[in-house]
């Protein structure tokens, strides 16, 4: 192994507070890196390192730094990451032990950029609120008052305030008016916590909405917390809007993005962006995914504009690159990039988009490595081997999806941590590795005989073959060969979460201006 450059704490410090790029790389899996991380880092776990890494790092000559916290990760990662191309990769001095002692502050939770950033824009900007008892008054009542959920629809979906409607975030500047038409209606906005209700709420108060709009406070948690009772399985969603209403959405939208500070381009100036050495340039869809897949600009990535301002660190996650964001009718792109500038980022919209710009159709697909050869077999015969004693099949799909179903008899693992997922595997002539699609297994085919000298297959396909042959399945933990740490649980997710989780994660939110304080990177700013 040739010897890996490092770098320390006041480096990246120093670049992050002169702008440049930083690619601050946490190559753990997500609940270790919840636990502790400095603000600007990326989570990107040596795991899937193969599957991301193009996309949120698209520039090769990136000046990468990876760490963990004493595990060994990092410096396979840097290996890897050399042999995908990256020619600057550097560990962080002394991991992220060394981060600390060099006086950086470390922060819990994920997505931590965007969650401080919402808190500052509601302390800077006393963004109304109403207490989850006020607003189940106003519904008890039958009042003049209408209830849009910011969130993604499938979380939404999962629970939601009664009567609200879906309107992910990025949407509610264009759709607002139209479900709300008679000014005098209160238009409440929530979250599972409290981010995207800030924001939302502050996004029609900053464009001008003639109704009163209030964030509930603290979403679905305040909610559950007040004792008040959740609705399931919902699927109310917002309609199309007149060209009127759009008309009018986009000439406040733009007066919002002006007044941050948002730049404007074109496609030349993009294609010069997208050729330029020692720059990334982010191109980012903002519009629903169904609008994305009827036509995009090529090369663009689908990010619904609500989720691009709460995730931003996942799908940008070099600090101090440039973002250039596109939409068809100059509401969704002005609102997303007025919050990216606040945010410190080099935000430019693409205005005259033209429908024939929109040339490539589909869903958005993942930039990956030149695929590793592997012996293949398919659904059928993987089911004869296991019919005889000898074949171990080790499933390297996300835990969550493994749980849900997953190959009769099959073991999880995190790819990661195959040698100490081996030490809990019963004795096998040949292994075979599946995932949800078979491509990040393809990836641990090698590694894998290596480590047992064993002959290891691929099942073609993974387990979405084996699902659609219609062969038999389990769910459930059964067979894990090594702890869940690829998912950190978060306190405003799902229906069945402990009180003092929830409380705590408040509390946490609450304390996240003063952190940022502390830091000092930021480079956030309310307008």
């Amino acid at each position: 192994m040739t010897q890996i450059a490092v770098r320390p704490h006041s480096v990246i410090r120093q670049a992050l507070l002169d702008g440049q790029e930083v690619a601050l790389v946490d190559v753990r899996e997500e609940a270790p890196f919840a636990e502790a991380h400095p603000l600007f880092a990326a989570n990107i776990p040596l795991s899937k390192l193969e599957l991301e890494v193009y996309s949120r790092v698209p520039r090769r000559d990136t000046a990468v730094t990876v760490y963990d916290d004493g595990e060994g990760l990092a410096e396979v990662a840097a290996e890897r990451l050399r042999a995908l191309g990256y020619s600057d990769v550097a560990l962080l001095e002394n991991g992220l032990a060394g981060w600390h002692d060099a006086g950086g502050e470390l922060f819990r939770d994920v997505n931590v950029p965007s969650k401080s950033f919402g808190e500052l824009v509601e302390s800077r900007r006393h963004t109304p609120s109403l207490a989850a008892e006020e607003v189940q008054a106003l519904l008890d009542a039958k009042a003049n008052v209408i209830v849009v959920d910011a969130r993604r629809f499938d979380e939404y979906n999962t629970m939601s305030i009664p009567t609200g409607t879906s309107v992910p975030g990025a949407e509610l500047v264009l759709r607002v008016r139209e479900l709300a038409p008679n000014p005098e209606t209160q238009v409440v906005v929530n979250c599972a916590g409290r981010t995207r209700s800030i924001i939302g709420t502050q996004s029609l108060v900053n464009a001008g909405i003639p109704n009163p709009v209030a964030a509930l406070r603290n979403g679905t948690i305040g909610w559950t917390l007040a004792g008040q009772t959740l609705e399931h399985g919902q699927t109310r969603r917002f309609k199309e809007v007149s060209e009127q209403t759009r008309s009018t959405a986009a000439t406040s939208a733009r007066r919002v993005a002006d007044k941050a500070g948002v730049k404007r381009a074109g496609l030349e100036a993009l294609a010069g962006w997208q050729a330029e050495a020692g720059r990334t340039t982010y191109l980012f869809d903002v519009r629903t995914p169904e609008e994305y897949e009827a036509g995009h600009l090529p090369g663009a990535r689908s990010t619904p504009g609500g989720q691009l301002v709460q995730e931003t660190d996942h799908f940008a996650s070099v600090r101090g690159a440039r973002i250039a964001l596109v939409d068809t009718d100059g509401v969704r792109a002005n609102m997303s990039a007025s919050w990216l500038a606040q945010m410190g980022w080099d935000v430019y919209v693409l205005d005259e988009i033209k429908s024939s710009d929109l040339s490539e159709k589909g869903a958005w697909s993942a930039p990956v490595p030149a695929l590793p050869a592997a012996d293949v077999i398919d659904p059928t015969t993987l089911a004869n081997w296991q019919k005889t004693p000898g074949t171990v099949v080790l499933d390297l799909t996300a835990s969550a999806n493994y749980v849900k179903r997953h190959i009769p008899g099959a073991h999880w693992a995190l790819r990661a941590q195959l040698p100490q997922a081996l030490e809990r595997l019963p004795v096998a002539e040949r292994y075979v590795l599946t995932c949800g699609s078979s491509l990040l297994a393809r990836f641990a085919v090698a590694e894998l005989k290596v480590l047992t000298g064993k002959p290891v297959f691929l099942l073609d396909g993974g387990t979405a073959a084996w699902i659609a042959k219609d062969l038999p399945l389990e769910e459930g933990e059964t067979h894990l060969a090594v702890p869940r740490t690829d998912r950190y649980r978060r306190p405003y997710e799902g229906t069945d979460n402990p009180r003092e989780a929830m409380q705590g994660y408040l509390d946490w939110e609450f304390g996240l201006v003063d952190q940022l304080a502390k830091d000092g990177t930021h480079g956030f700013y309310v307008i």
